[in-house]
């Protein structure tokens, strides 16, 4: 892995631990940034050694508190349109990995933080963590995807009220509207948590967890999710994970995993 200006890394027992490490900008996701991020997640497509992703950010402050007010106060309607397909595409990369991808999300997480949270497969949040959508309050509205994804994990009456207040809520209301999986006190409870997961998913089949990501991003999709499933599941068979799986429950032992 590369070293990088606006992210940490550090890869321990095939999990990949990402940092947005702007802290005096309260992790605020500039192009810059946004552009390390489609690097890293290409990488972690192609690369085999990496198995999951904790996603997190500098400090305590923030998660990511938002995009950079700075880069959007200087669009223009044409490269508008590009700002935001170009986040929406990074998004949809992480959204769409086959490897689990945590996010553990600490104080504010924000416009595209929000964003970017919610485009990871698990949301852990510590319990000063507060989430919104306030674009309204720039005249605009999420752009990342975030009218999409709000909608899908808490309804459209609370997106509604959400993004067109701009306010924010606290962690224990976006656990009870679905938007996280778990509070825990603090960052590195949280991190623990994540952790507890990641290795849980990580003793299943692999092919198994990735036709899981395309059949639940299908339930949201004009396509007919329950056909993929049906197609993936059909996948999954024809695998030589599926063979060792059920030979080991026959067997009465541990299954050993290869992803093939």
């Amino acid at each position: 892995m590369a070293d990088y200006l606006n992210i940490l890394t550090e890869e321990k027992n095939g999990v990949l631990y990402l940092t947005i490490n702007r802290e005096d900008k309260m992790n605020a996701l500039n192009h810059a940034t946004l552009e390390e991020l489609k690097g890293i997640f290409e990488e972690v497509i192609d690369n085999r050694g990496i198995k999951a992703v904790i996603l997190t950010g500098s400090g305590e402050k923030a998660f990511v508190a938002g995009a950079d007010i700075s880069e959007i106060a200087s669009l223009n309607e044409v490269n508008a349109r590009k700002f935001a397909e170009n986040g929406q595409e990074i998004f949809a990369m992480i959204e769409n990995c086959h490897k689990p991808i945590v996010a553990v999300t600490n104080g504010y997480t924000l416009g595209g933080g929000c964003e970017l949270a919610m485009a990871c497969h698990i949301r852990i949040a510590t319990a000063n963590a507060k989430f919104g959508q306030p674009e309204v309050n720039l005249g605009i509205i999420p752009g990342y995807g975030g009218t999409q994804r709000l909608t899908q994990l808490i309804g459209r009456g609370k997106a509604n009220e959400l993004m067109m207040t701009g306010d924010m809520i606290g962690a224990e209301d976006a656990l009870a509207l679905g938007l996280v999986n778990h509070v825990l006190p603090t960052k590195s409870e949280a991190m623990e948590k994540a952790e507890e997961i990641i290795s849980k998913i990580m003793g299943k089949a692999p092919l198994a967890i990735g036709m899981i990501v395309d059949c639940v991003n299908a339930a949201f999709l004009p396509e007919d999710g329950y056909q993929t499933e049906a197609n993936s599941f059909a996948r999954c068979v024809k695998s030589g994970d599926y063979k060792e799986g059920t030979s080991a429950f026959l067997e009465k032992r541990k299954p050993i995993f290869k992803g093939e």
